[in-house]
């Protein structure tokens, strides 16, 4: 039998495969559905996840560029790790988190793209 080790490259595996092998994985294995609403307007995003059975000091929420990582500490009764890619950048100054009945629900800020155009003047 002769085996050849498959190279996977963004050129070849679109990212979007790569993040729902992921997820059906993560699904599979964990043996329970997240329950997530996602919902956005002009300046926000709003997604409520539920989360029974954690508290405010269990959780810890890390956002960097357009990814909000959403983990349980280790000492936590309920372990919880997800992801969640968003299609523009995350503004952290205007975002916050709430936990309220076993659902949290983060609104987070949408980063406006800054120009960098420059006007050149004509001599």
């Amino acid at each position: 039998m002769f085996f050849a080790p498959a190279v996977r490259t963004a050129r070849f595996v679109p990212r979007t495969f790569d993040r729902g092998f992921e997820r059906f994985v993560d699904e599979a294995f964990s043996g329970a559905r997240r329950s997530l609403n996602v919902e956005q307007d002009e300046k926000t995003w709003t997604l409520a996840l539920d989360v029974p059975g954690l508290s405010r000091d269990d959780l810890s929420i890390g956002i960097e560029g357009a990814v909000v990582r959403i983990e349980s500490k280790a000492e936590a009764k309920r372990q919880l790790k997800a992801a969640y890619e968003l299609p523009q950048d995350i503004d952290v100054a205007a975002s916050e988190a709430r936990l309220e009945n076993g659902v949290l629900t983060l609104k987070l800020g949408k980063l406006v793209p800054v120009s960098n155009v420059a006007q050149l003047a004509i001599n």
